[in-house]
């Protein structure tokens, strides 16, 4: 890289994204106060000092059918994006997760001699390893969430560096429940179920139903027992409140999951992001999922999950700490026996915290300083 960066343009497409690029140009712009940022992203981008020429809701479509409407539409935007890109002739070009749109732009921009850094590594320690090499393809450094990553790319002779994961910074290592239940006015001494059935419309139809049945069984089990439920916006909060009904002891949140994972005694949750987030707020969990018969019949057909466990909190440990029900194994019945054990059995909650706060101290590692540090030492590209 040069000794003084001037232009980075950089590009996140929903909000998590949204939240990193903020952190690194913040850490960027210590390092190189002159600098200019440009390119797409959301409100935090903005205050952070970036020259949004589109937004990131742009980019944040989710599902295959909403993907094939809206690709002409993309594609146009992808074209028009990436020749400004290079237009503008930055000295590095940051895609920040969205694979999808991303690691396509890098290429092209790649192949006309602009650096280029891929923020978040896809999950290629789960599913098709050999992903790497292509990957790398389009970016000259993988900036990664966590510590099995860089590893696996150094395999495909790719440079990718550990940069730690904002979440880990963001949250205390002793996150405060008292707090997190007089802010959401929550009574300190009763017993609280953290439900999150997931963000995505199609998830919450699939987990929900199941969910509410392994609460109100476990209601019968704990008295007193409230469940809180956090909509991440008010299309999730209307499916959840309609599949929910008049389910007693039950409240809906707009948004404000952290608070609720660390008011909760426990956690029930799909897979992703939330589980590891569940992790750090120091929380027992189980963790509930299934997805269409098709994809998990394509995924077991092709062996394309290489991981053992799904959830990050396992996959993290390199073993089997909190139940995965995933399929069949998704039930009623066993997701409130897995529930009422971390309930009844305090030793066995206990035993879950030093477990996650080794995982904790170990992801903890200032993720917007690393990431700005990585994309500072660059190397210059070979004349």
């Amino acid at each position: 890289m040069p000794a003084a960066v001037r232009r980075v343009a950089l590009c996140a497409g929903e909000t998590s994204g949204d939240q990193l690029g903020a952190g690194l140009i913040e850490q960027l712009r210590k390092r190189f106060p002159d600098a200019e940022f440009a390119g797409i992203g959301g409100d935090r981008m903005r205050a952070a000092g970036l020259d949004a020429w589109f937004d990131a809701s742009e980019l944040a479509v989710m599902g295959l059918a909403e993907v094939l409407a809206h690709l002409p539409r993309l594609l146009r935007l992808r074209k028009a994006f990436r020749q400004r890109v290079l237009d503008w002739k930055p000295d590095v070009y940051i895609g920040i997760d969205a694979p999808d749109f991303n690691l396509g732009v890098e290429r092209w921009l790649k192949q006309r001699g602009v650096r280029t850094v891929h923020y978040v590594s896809p999950s290629v320690w789960a599913w098709r390893e050999n992903r790497a090499a292509k990957i790398g393809a389009s970016a000259d450094r993988v900036l990664c969430l966590f510590p099995m990553e860089p590893p696996i790319y150094a395999r495909h002779g790719v440079d990718a560096v550990f940069v730690g994961h904002p979440l880990a910074d963001e949250i205390s290592l002793q996150p405060d429940r008292d707090a997190a239940r007089a802010a959401l006015g929550e009574p300190a001494d009763a017993p609280i179920l953290a439900l999150l059935p997931g963000s995505r419309l199609g998830e919450i139809e699939r987990m929900l139903p199941v969910f509410l049945d392994a609460a109100s069984r476990l209601q019968r089990d704990i008295s007193g027992l409230r469940v809180l439920v956090p909509a991440a916006n008010a299309q999730c909060r209307a499916a959840i409140e309609r599949i929910a009904g008049d389910a007693a002891n039950v409240r809906v949140l707009d948004g404000r999951a952290q608070a609720t994972m660390i008011a909760g005694d426990c956690v029930l949750l799909a897979s992703g992001t939330a589980a590891l987030e569940a992790m750090l707020c120091k929380r027992p969990m189980v963790i509930g999922h299934r997805i269409s018969a098709l994809t998990y019949a394509i995924v077991k057909a092709f062996g394309l999950l290489k991981s053992t466990h799904v959830s990050l909190p396992n996959i993290l440990a390199g073993k089997a700490l909190v139940p995965e029900l995933l399929q069949g194994e998704c039930t009623a019945d066993k997701v409130h026996a897995a529930l009422l054990r971390w309930f009844r059995d305090a030793g066995a909650a206990a035993s879950l915290q030093p477990e996650f706060l080794a995982i904790h101290q170990a992801l903890r590692r200032d993720a917007s300083a690393r990431a700005a540090e990585a994309v500072a030492g660059l190397p210059p590209r070979p004349a």
